[in-house]
């Protein structure tokens, strides 16, 4: 009675989404998982590349899972999986979403490995982004920007693209800087700094509010700027680079 009362004292329950997975010896993967009540996790899936797994492909990247899990000293282990959400299918059928996601699963890796006070929000923009990029409703590359935005702005680095980051002045300003947080004036512009289109920080606000409508009908050139601009400011910010990022194709 002992032994089951101590079992049950370190079985805990997540829903989770699935960040990445790595070989562990012969049979069994290390999952790193973001979910909604425990922050970013890493467990152990026994078995798991096993054809006669009982996880199936519950355990791939994207996919939003219940999970049973027994804590563990170093990780945690994986003991039961039932599929809440299935994004893997759909995404890895499409090599822009999958990069796209790629980019995405990476960026919420990086933001909530020390912080757990967002980890609940980052988990659901996360599994959010990844039901649109899924069904295909907008342009993966603007799911993308869109999220990088967002995810920064849940971690506490909300950019600005109207009022001076920096002052508050009022804007519209015609300067970009990513190390004073979006848009600045003539006066606290740095020297260097880009001249974006005025069509460009109107969608890069628009990305980061939620405006599709206004982020669907922006011109190619424009979402090009505006992904260079979200780029810089996320490395700056994360002070280390996506290097999912590279990989995802701009049309």
């Amino acid at each position: 009675m002992s032994g089951r009362s101590s079992f049950a004292a370190h079985t805990y329950r997540v829903d989770a989404v699935v960040l990445r997975t790595h070989k562990l010896g012969e049979a069994d993967r290390i999952i790193t998982l973001l979910s909604s009540q425990h922050g970013q996790i890493r467990a152990v899936a026994k078995g798991v590349r096993r054809t006669s797994s009982k996880f199936g492909g519950r355990l791939e990247p994207f996919m939003v899972s219940d999970l049973q899990l027994v804590s563990g000293r170093t990780l945690d282990i994986i003991s039961q999986a039932v599929t809440r959400s299935s994004y893997g299918q759909q995404i890895a059928a499409h090599y822009d979403r999958y990069t796209v996601a790629t980019a995405m699963a990476e960026t919420a890796e990086k933001l909530t490995d020390a912080d757990t006070e967002s980890a609940g929000a980052q988990y659901r923009l996360l599994v959010g982004a990844l039901a649109s990029l899924s069904r295909g409703e907008h342009s993966s590359e603007l799911i993308l920007d869109s999220y990088l935005l967002r995810s920064l702005a849940t971690a506490g680095w909300a950019a600005s693209f109207e009022d001076c980051a920096r002052c508050g002045r009022p804007g519209p300003h015609s300067a970009f800087s990513a190390p004073l947080g979006g848009a600045v004036c003539h006066d606290c512009r740095p020297p260097g700094s880009p001249s974006p289109a005025a069509a460009t920080m109107l969608l890069l606000a628009a990305l980061l509010s939620g405006d599709w409508a206004v982020a669907d009908a922006s011109e190619l050139v424009n979402r090009r700027e505006a992904a260079g601009l979200v780029a810089s400011f996320v490395q700056w910010h994360l002070e280390r680079n996506v290097r999912s990022l590279r990989l995802v194709e701009r049309d």
